[in-house]
């Protein structure tokens, strides 16, 4: 650090940076009671019942009749894809050699969110397979607030935490209310206000043709995903290989088209709102009947069709595309066309409000997030 550097009045120049005067820099280990890797056990010796609970790198794995550790802890994940996740637990339990324990003659939850903050994932060390070393992250330095105000820090980002844990579980109450108005209203098990009569069942291939066309090289590529739907290759996460060659053999795909996916064995007809082209290994459907396409872009989400499409295909090998004559063989519902329309409206609804509590819920961790940088960096502080 330059030590020409202006320090604010009330701060210092530390190992760590410009940190309060009040504040001290000490090692992990020196502020650690505990901090040892868990014990091994067997999955034989792991119970969905038993008198003590069972934590590993990623939480809770079971339950079993002995307890290795008493008291309150913070639970670090430390090896492979669980390396840095952070829990705490109190009172007897079983904890695993895929976690290290920590006490702390700090305050718990304080130190808790401090690791938290640190994103100890970026200290794993590459082997076969990524792990954390005990006896390097002891040696860590940090920078410690006075007890009173590791308390009022504690006390603060835990009432974020309360928040996202009730947005949480309104998502996923939303989630689940939605999948539960699937299964009764795509299967005509409820119906809604104005409409009766039996549903009719007609063979996939009697609503959907499949189509080619060909030649549209100038078009967006476009890929099937199994979440998004059919979306722009450019939108796709992680590495995406692109065509060089020649894209004349590609299907034109337009607005409200469906396309069967290369995984489609799970039930992936995917609908698209984008036009452009797809490989050649995909199938192109459109509709030959009159369809509110919304109803059969759920309908395709249901756990009815995709167990309806399984059936259909018994045997199939995994990974292998449904053709379109196995798609033509299963045998969907035709309701009324404002039946179809309304069940659609409702759902879309449902979506709506899914996608406002993920909103809220994304704020609300975007909000801890800055207070974890500024409260436990000492760039804020707090009137005791």
């Amino acid at each position: 650090m330059n030590k020409n550097q202006h320090i604010p009045q009330g701060y210092k120049d530390s190992p760590l940076g410009i940190i309060p005067e009040d504040w001290e820099v000490k090692r992990l280990g020196e502020v650690c009671t505990h901090f040892k890797s868990g014990n091994t056990i067997t999955s034989k010796s792991i119970y969905e019942e038993g008198l003590y609970a069972v934590y590993g790198g990623n939480g809770l794995r079971g339950y079993t009749n002995t307890f290795t550790h008493d008291g309150n802890y913070i639970l670090i994940g430390r090896q492979g894809a669980l390396c840095g996740i952070i829990n705490y637990i109190e009172g007897k339990n079983y904890i695993t050699e895929h976690a290290i324990a920590v006490q702390t003659n700090e305050n718990t939850q304080w130190l808790k969110y401090k690791l938290e903050h640190w994103n100890l994932n970026r200290f794993a060390e590459s082997s076969a397979q990524p792990g954390l070393s005990v006896e390097k992250l002891v040696r860590y330095k940090l920078s410690i607030p006075t007890h009173q105000e590791q308390a009022k820090i504690a006390e603060i980002l835990s009432l974020w935490d309360t928040a996202i844990s009730k947005q949480t579980a309104l998502l996923d109450k939303l989630t689940l209310r939605k999948r539960g108005l699937m299964q009764q209203l795509l299967t005509g098990k409820k119906r809604l206000k104005g409409f009766a009569g039996k549903w009719k069942r007609i063979k996939a291939g009697k609503v959907f043709k499949s189509i080619s066309v060909k030649g549209n090289c100038s078009e967006v590529l476009l890929s099937a995903t199994q979440e998004y739907g059919v979306i722009p290759r450019t939108q796709l996460e992680g590495r995406v290989t692109m065509p060089t060659g020649d894209t004349s053999s590609f299907k034109l795909v337009e607005v409200g088209d469906f396309v069967i996916s290369l995984r489609s064995f799970q039930g992936g007809i995917e609908y698209s709102e984008h036009r452009g082209i797809v490989s050649p290994a995909y199938t192109v459907l459109k509709p030959v009947i009159e369809i509110d396409k919304l109803f059969y872009r759920y309908y395709f989400k249901s756990a009815e069709f995709i167990g309806h499409l399984a059936i259909a295909v018994i045997g199939i090998r995994d990974g292998k595309q449904i053709s379109y004559d196995d798609f033509c063989f299963v045998k969907i519902p035709y309701p009324n066309i404002e039946e179809q329309k309304k069940i659609a409206s409702i759902l879309m609804q449902a979506d709506k409000e899914i996608e406002l509590a993920k909103q809220k819920l994304s704020s609300l961790q975007e909000q801890k997030k800055g207070l974890m940088q500024v409260l436990l960096t000492g760039k804020k502080r707090i009137k005791l």
